[in-house]
């Protein structure tokens, strides 16, 4: 039979128990809703928004591929910046003016250089941007490949013994059970 100790103990190891359920269950479900309720950050402003909706998804698609140029790593889409706000206006007005998308981008590249697009042409004056990924690759595959051809590497002959270490191995022979 336990004694009244062990009984509290017992029960106080099952109430930690417990909590530390509970306490993880509240966790998860924080989490879960914190998750649950986030949404991609869009910053298209009402007032920016076309009526016609196949223009207004050109824009947004367009407005993805472009970065902002006070944010660097977001796309005029996703910046709240008043330059990223501007671009989207240019983008929405050379559209319904009639311009195609190839339009539009070789227009914000001729004004504001390739640094505009977030993913840039390839062309020979990039070539090593898009290049050097693959180089890397490439070099870190070939030095993968000698490091694993060198550990594998066998020694070709060994030196034959000399008589006095044959003799010595002849009596390690030997004594062997």
């Amino acid at each position: 039979m336990r004694t009244r100790g062990e009984r509290e103990q017992s029960v106080a190891r099952r109430d930690a128990s417990s909590s530390s359920k509970r306490a993880w269950a509240w966790r998860f479900a924080l989490i879960a809703l914190a998750l649950g309720v986030a949404q991609p950050a869009v910053a298209v402003q009402p007032d920016e928004i076309l009526k016609d909706a196949g223009l207004e998804a050109r824009a947004r698609a367009l407005s993805r591929e472009l970065r902002c140029m006070v944010c660097q790593n977001q796309s005029i889409d996703d910046s709240d910046a008043p330059l990223a706000r501007d671009l989207r206006v240019l983008v929405r007005e050379r559209l319904t003016s009639g311009d195609s998308d190839s339009q539009v981008i070789d227009f914000l590249v001729a004004r504001y250089g390739e640094f505009v697009l977030l993913k840039p042409r390839f062309a020979w004056h990039n070539a090593l941007l898009w290049l050097t990924p693959a180089a890397a690759l490439v070099a870190g595959a070939i030095a993968m490949f000698a490091a694993i051809r060198r550990r594998r590497a066998v020694p070709l002959a060994a030196a034959p013994l000399s008589a006095d270490e044959e003799r010595r191995l002849a009596e390690v022979i030997d004594r062997a059970p």
